[in-house]
């Protein structure tokens, strides 16, 4: 199938707007588009063979000149399709920019948002995680910008905590590590077991297993200075106490 052009997208832009009552004409000025119908504000929409940052650009320009502009791109298909749309969606939204695609078997014109002010709603969830999750980590071992693979998270954090106690200590109780390591939820994070490093060898005992003395062996420098286990002493149980006579 040969790529689309802009002018192919014009006929059914053209005869969408048509059937709305809008005188509309093809490049008045700068603008793609130009649609009028009485008194009304006048509709500018900009033809592009796909999202780019030269058509929001242009849209952005356009609206010194009236509120109602379009962007209008060819409809696509499949996942990746749907993810651009998406995320160019949300922005258009946030400039005051509507959106269209064209279909370009049938003609078919599909209005995903009109233009308009836009106030982004926060989410609370989203918020909270964030915060939590700056709260529970020690230290800065990531590089802004990096890729979200081998991120070191607060998670893997209490996992090296709870690996370097089963180290030096071998099998141990969960709730032993959890008072070594201050991991409240060291039983739970052992008996998941995200990463393979941990295996239950008995009844609420696990032990390190060779992917988790690999994984301390490469991911130790994660925790800051000091922030490891609390040391061998913190995994046992206190002595017994004895009365003087």
């Amino acid at each position: 199938m040969a790529r689309p052009r802009e002018t192919d997208l014009y006929p059914p832009v053209k005869a969408f707007l048509q059937a709305q009552g809008y005188d509309v004409k093809a490049e008045i000025g700068a603008a793609d588009v130009v649609a009028c119908r009485g008194e009304d504000e006048p509709v500018i929409v900009e033809l592009k063979t796909g999202f780019s940052l030269s058509l929001f650009h242009q849209g952005v320009a356009r609206q010194a000149v009236s509120d109602a502009v379009y962007l209008a791109v060819p409809c696509g298909a499949g996942k990746a399709w749907q993810g651009a749309l998406k995320g160019n969606l949300a922005l258009c939204r946030r400039l005051g920019l509507g959106l269209m695609t064209v279909r370009l078997e049938d003609g078919l014109v599909q209005v995903h948002c009109d233009p308009g002010p836009y106030k982004p709603r926060k989410s609370k969830p989203r918020r909270t995680r964030l915060l939590r999750e700056f709260a529970r980590r020690e230290g800065d071992p990531n590089s802004g910008g990096a890729t979200r693979a081998g991120l070191v998270t607060a998670y893997r954090q209490d996992a090296l905590r709870c690996a370097m106690v089963l180290a030096e200590n071998g099998p141990m109780k969960g709730a032993l590590v959890a008072r070594a390591t201050g991991v409240k939820a060291a039983t739970r994070l052992m008996a998941v077991d995200h990463y393979g490093w941990f295996e239950r060898v008995s009844l609420g005992i696990y032990a390190l297993t060779p992917a988790g003395a690999k994984g301390l062996e490469d991911w130790r420098a994660a925790l800051p200075e000091g922030a490891a286990a609390q040391g061998a002493d913190a995994a046992q149980p206190p002595p017994p106490s004895v009365e003087s006579a």
